[in-house]
């Protein structure tokens, strides 16, 4: 069986995060995803898709992202049944994510911006990496290290590729 759901989209409102009893994390957001497509009247279409996010990830999209962020998500397809506040029931779906990953330039994130967070970071407490590259170190080989050469591709002869006279015998 195979159960795989890829959305990308803009946050409808702010993730909201809750606990468990047990103490872990849920959020609970609303991705709008552009249908492609405009209607009668030449709007764009749009779905609405409900998503939760456990743990980890529960934690990561509702400390980096806000209404109006670009996301994307991968997960699998849920549904679920319960009863609303008049006791009639009702049936859920929802889209439980396993991957959520920025999308888009990170001077438009909302969330980094509401945070007070510099236009250039996701956020505050996003470790910041320098990518100095590795000093260079002089090696000189050994007689018994050298080597011939790589052959160059690019310099192969037409007749590379020349036909292979066979005898209607399998090679293998």
């Amino acid at each position: 069986m195979l159960n795989v759901v890829a959305i990308m989209g803009r946050l409808v409102a702010d993730p909201q995060l809750r606990q468990t009893n047990n103490g872990h994390s849920v959020a609970s957001f609303c991705v709008a995803c552009d249908r492609g497509r405009r209607d009668a009247n030449g709007q764009t279409q749009a779905d609405f898709i409900d998503v939760v996010a456990w743990n980890q990830t529960a934690e990561f999209v509702c400390r980096y992202f806000a209404k109006g962020s670009l996301i994307a998500v991968d997960g699998r397809l849920q549904t679920r049944n319960f009863q609303d506040k008049n006791g009639n029931n009702r049936k859920a779906v929802e889209v439980v994510a396993n991957n959520v990953n920025f999308t888009g330039p990170r001077s438009q994130n909302p969330a980094a911006n509401n945070q007070g967070a510099p236009a250039q970071g996701y956020g505050s407490a996003a470790p910041q990496q320098d990518y100095a590259p590795a000093p260079q170190q002089s090696y000189a080989p050994r007689p018994s290290e050298q080597q011939a050469p790589a052959a160059s591709y690019s310099a192969g002869s037409n007749d590379d590729f020349a036909l292979i006279e066979d005898e209607g015998d399998l090679p293998f």
